[in-house]
């Protein structure tokens, strides 16, 4: 079986296409993955389904949801809907859980390369980590869930993916400049800026490698662009790291980049899970 929340939904079994095509199996499901191996609770599938105004039948058309994704994984996989219950989408008090291997979901499989990662960054093992967070976001697909019409939990859970992987993109792109990886960024770095205009910290990367390219111009360009954008829009001045960074390169600092870096990421492993670069 393989399961995908990265991008489109998608359940392969036997390399058969299961994923349901009814929106509200489609939205069940969807919450049973992205929490895959925990236990959640009716309350937040009926908030995913009806927001504040269930009806008065919600929890009993629920598990009529539940039994008809039962009777699909039914029948794609051979096994009895008692078998299913037992073993895939299970009932505990007070809610449902999805039950399978860990790498058998793409979610599952980028939170361990991530961590991964992180944990090589750590130890200043650079290439390493740049090798698995660049297999983490390869498993992106596009945005998350992006063909399921979601409610407010899975608005939720979708937001935190997004943040997730632009937090990756910068603990990458931040190791492959102590690379020297300088012009190899440029084009996904300028297309980031352009998606996330208020985003300080991928400004400043985007700085760093203009300026370490002998792009000192465009590297003030996106200086102003980016100030431009926080007073406009929030009112604020970029944080100070930003400043000095614009400062540095404004006094054409020859050893700007041995001082002004990107923290490295601790052994702390961060649970956030947001579309990568194209695979």
């Amino acid at each position: 079986m393989e399961i995908g929340v990265l991008g489109p939904l998608f359940v392969s079994v036997r390399n058969s296409d299961s994923t349901p095509s009814a929106p509200k199996l489609r939205n069940v499901l969807a919450v049973l993955l992205v929490h895959a191996g925990q236990v959640v609770p009716v309350g937040s599938l009926v908030r995913e389904l009806w927001d504040d105004n269930p009806p008065v039948s919600g929890r009993t058309t629920l598990q009529t949801y539940i039994l008809n994704l039962r009777k699909l994984f039914a029948a794609s996989t051979g096994l009895s809907t008692d078998e299913i219950s037992r073993t895939i989408i299970v009932t505990h008090p007070g809610g449902y859980s999805f039950q399978v291997d860990q790498f058998t979901v793409d979610l599952h499989r980028y939170h361990s390369l991530v961590s991964a990662g992180r944990e090589a960054l750590s130890r200043e093992d650079d290439r390493t980590g740049v090798r698995q967070l660049n297999e983490a976001l390869r498993l992106w697909r596009g945005p998350a869930l992006v063909d399921v019409a979601v409610g407010s939990v899975l608005e939720s859970k979708r937001r935190q993916l997004e943040e997730s992987r632009l937090v990756v993109l910068e603990y990458l792109v931040d190791a492959e400049l102590r690379l020297g990886m300088h012009r190899e960024v440029l084009t996904e770095l300028a297309a980031l800026t352009v998606e996330n205009p208020l985003h300080e910290g991928l400004h400043a990367q985007y700085m760093r490698a203009l300026h370490l390219s002998g792009r000192r111009a465009q590297a003030l360009e996106t200086f102003h662009r980016l100030r431009s954008n926080l007073v406009s829009e929030l009112g604020l001045e970029p944080e100070p790291k930003v400043q000095l960074l614009h400062q540095s390169i404004l006094n054409a600092d020859v050893e700007f980049d041995a001082h002004i870096r990107m923290n490295r990421p601790t052994g702390e492993i961060v649970r956030r899970a947001a579309w990568s670069r194209s695979a």
